[in-house]
């Protein structure tokens, strides 16, 4: 059943680049829990202990909340096809916004994506397997085209709008400290 270990092996390295959707959860020491589904073509293993993946715009903004307050993200991943299988990362992250010297490297690892605001570099200290079991089936059709649909309606202005707006605090309150 359950595994653990100090590192992403090669075998779960290509299951994570072969994954649709994946998870964030996050904490602050009061408040909420966030879990975040994640798509796109927005996460890179880039090593055995580090991980990093792109966000966009989105309606909240708890994970850069969060990790302001306590440092510490669980990333998931379920098979929904083929073998049974559940994939958790652990660790801390690092949060690169767009004036940062470290952007465009690493946004570059991706398509690009209009209303991106920050790409978080997870240093990894326990990776976790479990079985999966109980995780139906289900088969994969596509990705969908509203966010992107969405970002172009609003354009840059509308986009830094609607961050100040929505991005600024968290569903608690907590400053996300997006500077936009």
């Amino acid at each position: 059943m359950g595994q653990q270990y100090d590192e992403i092996s090669d075998r779960l390295a290509a299951f994570i680049a072969a994954q649709h959707l994946f998870f964030v959860g996050t904490a602050a020491r009061d408040g909420r829990v966030n879990v975040s589904p994640k798509g796109l073509d927005s996460l890179r293993v880039l090593g055995p202990n580090r991980v990093v993946w792109l966000n966009g715009t989105g309606s909240g903004n708890e994970t850069a909340a969060h990790l302001r307050d306590v440092n510490r993200i669980t990333l998931m991943f379920c098979s929904f096809e083929r073998q049974p299988l559940i994939l958790r990362l652990y660790g801390t992250a690092t949060e690169i916004q767009p004036d940062e010297p470290e952007w465009e490297e690493l946004s570059g690892l991706f398509p690009p994506m209009l209303g991106a605001r920050q790409v978080y570099d997870v240093a990894v200290d326990l990776v976790q397997t479990s079985c999966g079991y109980a995780v139906p089936f289900m088969e994969y059709s596509g990705e969908r085209t509203l966010l992107t649909s969405w970002a172009e309606k609003k354009g840059p202005d509308g986009l830094l709008a609607y961050q100040r707006e929505k991005n600024a605090v968290s569903i608690d309150g907590f400053p996300t400290g997006l500077r936009v």
